[in-house]
């Protein structure tokens, strides 16, 4: 690895951590005060689990992010997934405004659906770039698969 690809792997992981920090700023306020009010489902993880995992996924996000931009002297390809990936970060950071900073579980519902598609297409253009980059991405659509289902849960009971 050259120091331009270490500079780009650290900058493309704190870019998916930033857009974390981003959404932790719409959520504070909210957390403290309006969703200890909402009706949970039973499957309702406790609050401290949300920021390791998340943490987690955003430095795998950033790091399969960085494995396609690797590729790009060899395989154009890298560009649609690059454009995909940069979608679905964007609706990443909508999601935490959208339900947290607007109280409107509905809103984050919309968001989180198209989300989850996009992660989908991220996934399935990254793998005809780098595989690992594909398989990086697949824990982040698992969790953005549960919380889709405790979004519609927090919808239906409240």
């Amino acid at each position: 690895m050259t120091g331009r690809d270490g500079l780009m792997l650290v900058g493309a992981v704190l870019l998916c951590l930033a857009v974390g920090a981003v959404g932790g700023l719409a959520t504070a306020s909210s957390v403290r005060d309006w969703y200890p009010t909402l009706v949970k489902p039973s499957f309702n993880p406790p609050a401290w689990v949300f920021g390791p995992v998340w943490t987690t996924l955003y430095v795998m996000m950033g790091v399969s992010a960085f494995l396609v931009w690797r590729q790009r002297r060899h395989d154009l390809r890298w560009k649609p997934a690059t454009l995909a990936f940069a979608v679905q970060l964007l609706l990443n950071a909508l999601w935490s405004p959208a339900f947290f900073g607007l109280r409107w579980p509905e809103a984050g519902l919309v968001v989180i659906m198209l989300l989850w598609i996009a992660i989908v297409v991220t996934i399935a253009l990254q793998r005809r770039v780098s595989t690992p980059a594909a398989v990086l991405m697949l824990p982040y659509l698992a969790w953005v698969s549960f919380a889709t289902v405790l979004n519609a849960s927090l919808t239906w009971l409240n």
